[in-house]
């Protein structure tokens, strides 16, 4: 069983005047872009529905102060590509690129319409729901699975969770090209030195990275 990291723990200062302020930021930027990215939902999801079964996908991560949540995404993967984890990771290779990184760059269980989802990151949008929900952050690490954030975090868990997981971040922006070890490193800077201006130019970058076709 996972043992999760005490959230009454102090955390590291937070760089912007207040978490209220940027959690009230987070609300003028979705709700003033619902419009645009409900329709663009909207429409993903049937083309993702014609090939049948489910349409999201929704896995449990752990958010601020060692909250468990669900993340949402566009399914982007064959159904029962979870049960097909263990048996892909029988290959040498692809178990060294699974503990380094955490995913598999070319998973064959990523169905065509999900590799051009995933190569945009259309399939995060579901995710603007978990920031209305304030959950996640625009901005901020990326949201860890429990096991990974004992196994990755150790004692230094409580940093990076003192602030809200993004859907864009300092990892999300290198595409992911980045190991574990590079990840942490980013995701406790970006906890202990977040402000406004490190948030623009983050999402910024972001849109960068999209438009190149490199997901988030």
């Amino acid at each position: 069983m996972t043992t999760l990291p005490d959230p009454s723990r102090p955390f590291l200062p937070w760089a912007w005047p207040s978490l209220r302020l940027k959690r009230a930021i987070d609300l003028v930027l979705v709700l003033g872009t619902l419009p645009l990215w409900g329709l663009t939902i909207f429409a993903l999801a049937l083309l993702v529905g014609l090939g049948g079964g489910p349409v999201f996908f929704a896995q449990t991560r752990v958010g601020h102060q060692g909250r468990l949540f669900r993340m949402w995404k566009l399914r982007t993967m064959y159904r029962g590509a979870e049960g097909q984890m263990a048996q892909l990771l029988t290959d040498p290779a692809l178990r060294s690129e699974w503990h380094r990184f955490g995913k598999l760059r070319n998973d064959p269980r990523v169905t065509p319409l999900g590799r051009i989802l995933g190569r945009y990151s259309l399939d995060e949008l579901p995710q603007f729901w978990n920031v209305l929900r304030g959950e996640m952050s625009l901005v901020g690490p990326r949201p860890m699975l429990p096991g990974e954030i004992a196994r990755e975090y150790g004692a230094l868990a409580h940093q990076v969770l003192s602030v809200r997981p993004g859907m864009t971040g300092p990892w999300q922006v290198q595409g992911g090209a980045l190991g574990y070890a590079a990840r942490r490193r980013l995701d406790l800077d970006y906890a202990a030195t977040a402000n406004a201006r490190k948030d623009v130019a983050l999402m910024l970058r972001t849109v960068a990275v999209i438009w190149r076709g490199g997901g988030v």
